[in-house]
């Protein structure tokens, strides 16, 4: 049974191999109908059931309209729909429950201790949807956006600017396994997780830290950013906003990149914050192409965790 929780935790040919299926599947496409199955797959047949204790936009439409593609049906809970979480039911008789109906799971939650919790217990495959700790499948993503425009992503200059959160974590691991060089500019109250700086440098990563952009997207590939504040985020939001304005990607900072760098960004964008509107709309902005790109990639996740 194979799980796809964290970047870390799957090989580098396992990794390169879901990002192959993802850009193989992309275009077998059909424009006629967005549940058209367009090639045989291990998902047929199977229903993917997704967990949401976060809202959600892209990762709900992507998946579900994956699963669909593949063949196979899905079942959509949310928190309220569940005794999880409420002190009603322990996790072990929930995933017991779960692993009975479904061939699959997709789980968006705010502690990722609960998505480890549930994925020990379950008879099926997990898939991470997001944690406040990382978010795996927004990076697949992310680096078959960059690799369509730009070729192979190894050896590539990459700019996290920002906030250390979830999504920096997880770029922080894709720098790794991916072996991209990493630049992650972000305020010192806001560094991205230990843990995980200490597991790239033990795998021979390439990040830098920079607490000043300027100097941490001179020259780069690539800029990658993500809102400010996150779902869930229990601290004084004006505070920390005022703490990265000087983090915001505009057209001044675009212009210390390359000139044919490409910018990235997870979505939903707050406008004027992290990010002003005429680099998001601008000619060097990917973020649609990277939106639905989630959904490729979903694919290649899905079929992976169900494939022997």
């Amino acid at each position: 049974m194979k799980h796809f929780l964290d970047l870390s935790l799957i090989s580098k040919t396992d990794l390169q191999n879901i990002l192959s299926e993802a850009k193989r599947r992309k275009s077998l496409q059909s424009n006629s109908g967005k549940v058209i199955i367009s090639d045989k797959s291990s998902a047929k047949d199977k229903l993917l059931l997704m967990l949401f204790e976060k809202p959600s936009t892209r990762t709900r439409l992507s998946f579900d309209i994956a699963m669909r593609q593949l063949g196979g049906q899905t079942i959509v809970m949310n928190s309220s729909d569940m005794h999880l979480g409420k002190g009603e039911e322990s996790v072990e008789d929930t995933a017991k429950v779960i692993s009975s109906f479904s061939d699959i799971v997709m789980f968006r939650t705010f502690k990722h201790q609960t998505l480890i919790d549930l994925s020990k217990l379950l008879t099926v495959p997990l898939i991470n949807g997001l944690t406040n700790s990382s978010h795996p499948c927004q990076l697949l993503s992310d680096v078959m956006t960059y690799e369509e425009k730009k070729g192979s992503i190894k050896n590539a200059n990459i700019a996290w600017v920002g906030d250390g959160n979830n999504v920096a974590n997880s770029a922080i691991e894709a720098a790794v396994q991916f072996d991209f060089n990493l630049n992650v500019c972000v305020p010192k109250k806001y560094l991205p997780s230990k843990k995980i700086l200490d597991w790239a440098e033990k795998n021979n990563g390439k990040i830098k830290i920079f607490h000043d952009p300027k100097k941490g997207v001179k020259d780069v590939d690539c800029i990658m950013s993500d809102k400010w504040v996150s779902m869930g985020d229990k601290g004084d939001s004006k505070k920390k906003k005022n703490n990265l304005k000087t983090f915001q990607v505009n057209d001044k900072l675009m212009s210390l990149a390359n000139s044919n760098a490409i910018y990235l960004h997870v979505l939903p964008a707050a406008r004027g914050e992290e990010v002003t509107s005429s680099v998001i709309d601008g000619k060097q902005s990917l973020v649609w192409v990277q939106a639905e790109n989630r959904l490729h990639g979903q694919k290649a996740i899905i079929d992976w965790c169900l494939s022997n």
